[in-house]
């Protein structure tokens, strides 16, 4: 376990960015009601940049298009169960701080909330 927090996760603070997984925690008499951010023992990571998964698209991590303009996470190696289209090399606080090659604006949120992301 990375870190845990109590009570609601909405408004609560994020998970560290490599998290592999969130476990949420139901409430008991004994054990109050919260989510904790977990990290696999061993690799694989698949919330490392280019793992396929974790809770948050991070820089490094691959995309595809699921449709009406959404996209998913996808390992970068081609072993997920999409293959990727773009990935996101960098993150700015607005759109026009993007490169000029960038095909796709991808939604990371923090304080460099805009992904910008290349053509794989």
């Amino acid at each position: 376990m990375i870190a845990r927090f109590d009570g609601d996760p909405s408004g609560a603070p994020g998970c560290p960015a490599t998290t592999d997984f969130v476990l949420h925690i139901g409430a008991s008499t004994s054990v109050p009601r919260g989510y904790a951010c977990m990290r696999n023992l061993e690799p694989p990571h698949p919330g490392d940049p280019g793992g396929g998964g974790g809770p948050r698209t991070i820089v490094g991590d691959c995309v595809y298009g699921a449709g009406r303009g959404e996209v998913r996470e996808t390992a970068c190696d081609g072993k997920g169960g999409h293959a990727p289209e773009y990935k996101v090399t960098s993150a700015v606080t607005r759109r026009s701080q993007c490169p000029s090659s960038t095909a796709l604006y991808v939604q990371l949120g923090g304080d460099r909330p805009v992904g910008c992301a290349r053509t794989v």
